[in-house]
């Protein structure tokens, strides 16, 4: 999970800066405002992408469940697994008392079982990525489009990711947004989480 952490941020921090340099590039230049501009300071802002991930309700949420049903497949796996290794160490203690044909049966329908666990693991850890990527989009999306609505009121030039070890080296906390974004990120997806249908009463 480590390893995904470090590619989230790296990526957040170029998709940032992708998003705001799109934005503006098609913007006819103009001498006047590019002067003014020049004295009045650039407004350039940032958001530690580090404490985005860390302290983002939407992605803290998504981690657990991600971590909960690897966990549970990891579980599901390993007890029929060793359910498995049990069925085929019990024929090789009775093979010698098994027909010829009794054995190669028995021995059919265990390579069967193992090819079923097989294609059983595949197809659910082919699911859980799907999902992974599909929920990596929408907190992508999440991000993209607040950043957007807070940009009609403040009208940032860039908005950039920063994070330890990225590619900005030095950024000064004056131009730190993260605080706001983040406020706002978690006040949204409080209001759009579906809430959890409560336990039945005990009668």
């Amino acid at each position: 999970m480590k390893n995904t952490s470090l590619i989230w941020n790296a990526a957040l921090t170029v998709a940032v800066a992708i998003l705001y340099f799109l934005h503006f590039k098609g913007a006819t230049p103009d001498t006047t405002t590019t002067n003014n501009d020049a004295a009045k300071g650039k407004k350039i802002v940032y958001v530690n992408a580090d404490s985005l991930l860390k302290n983002y309700a939407y992605y803290k949420d998504f981690q657990k469940e991600f971590e909960s049903k690897a966990y549970q497949l990891d579980f599901e796996l390993n007890t029929k697994g060793r359910s498995l290794q049990n069925e085929v160490q019990f024929f090789q203690q009775r093979a010698q008392t098994l027909t010829q044909e009794q054995a190669v049966g028995v021995q059919q329908q265990l390579q069967k079982k193992e090819q079923d666990l097989v294609q059983y693991r595949d197809s659910n850890l082919k699911k859980l990525e799907e999902e992974r990527q599909k929920k990596t989009e929408m907190f992508y999306a999440n991000i993209f489009d607040y950043l957007k609505k807070v940009n009609k009121e403040n009208g940032y030039e860039f908005v950039l990711g920063y994070s330890k070890g990225g590619g900005i080296l030095f950024a000064n906390t004056d131009n730190e947004i993260t605080g706001k974004i983040l406020e706002g990120l978690n006040k949204e997806y409080a209001a759009n989480k579906k809430p959890e249908k409560a336990a039945p009463a005990k009668k």
